[in-house]
């Protein structure tokens, strides 16, 4: 299992998809969705994880989506 973090590189004007405590990314993509879904398959290729997308201005998570496992915090309501 293996956790992803889609950022934005500010250096490079894209969007990397990069495995938790990585020091390079896995891929780099023009968009934040693509990153994200290409995060997601590396994931789901890995046994199920985790997939954190930042905000583009301040880096701070703002969303998380439980790949190929069991949700440990899903929804209410």
């Amino acid at each position: 299992m293996a956790d992803y973090d889609v950022q934005y590189d500010r250096d490079s004007g894209d969007w990397t998809a990069k495995r938790a405590g990585a020091s390079r990314p896995a891929g780099r993509y023009d968009t934040q969705a693509e990153a994200h879904d290409a995060a997601a398959g590396y994931a789901e290729r890995s046994g199920g994880g985790e997939v954190r997308d930042h905000r583009k201005d301040n880096n701070k998570i703002r969303n998380t989506d439980t790949i190929g496992k069991k949700d440990p915090n899903p929804p209410k309501g």
